[in-house]
């Protein structure tokens, strides 16, 4: 029987990850008008087509920033959410910055964790990184608490860290490191 090779770059039991395209701005705005509710005041993705073309092409294009969508495996492939790695540095270094937003309809069902787990997996493995930090205005009660499901410990907080919805906001910074990673 031949080999049947998978859309994701990963997969887990209920979700896969794969990079974001072009193709994907219909549904990936829909999603996000319709969990504006959920997102408000802590992201603001693309809501419409400009928006997601100038977003997704920055993704796809800048090799400082990797692009992951969510994407549910029995629900034929539905967006449950995105994960982005921004601000790349290798070398030395080696780490990148983690941003991510579940949309409305896969929120609670455990199926973010399961992503960020397989974009850990990938930053640490294929993507040879060795620190992921994740940074997080501390009322994000929701996002606070995957991180520290996906085993990233709390390092620090910073003050009017980044501009947000139109204002400046504190963050508390949290990290992981291939040293410390736990089996997710």
């Amino acid at each position: 029987m031949p080999h049947i090779p998978s859309r994701y770059l990963a997969e887990g039991p209920r979700v896969g990850i794969r990079p974001f395209t072009h193709d994907d701005a219909a549904e990936f705005t829909a999603r996000a008008r319709e969990s504006k509710e959920l997102h408000q005041p802590w992201l603001y993705p693309p809501d419409s087509a400009a928006a997601y073309a100038d977003y997704a092409g920055r993704l796809i294009e800048d090799p400082t920033k990797a692009g992951f969508l969510v994407c549910e495996k029995g629900d034929g492939g539905s967006l449950a959410g995105f994960i982005n790695i921004n601000n790349i540095v290798e070398g030395a270094f080696r780490c990148g910055a983690l941003g991510y937003g579940a949309f409305a309809h896969a929120a609670g069902r455990g199926l973010m964790r399961e992503g960020l787990n397989l974009v850990v997996d990938h930053a640490f493995g294929p993507m040879r990184l060795h620190r992921l930090e994740i940074n997080v205005q501390p009322a994000n009660s929701a996002s606070i608490a995957l991180a520290r499901s996906c085993g990233f410990r709390l390092e620090g907080f910073s003050p009017n860290m980044l501009y947000i919805g139109g204002a400046w906001r504190d963050h508390e910074r949290w990290a992981l490191t291939t040293e410390m990673r736990r089996p997710g």
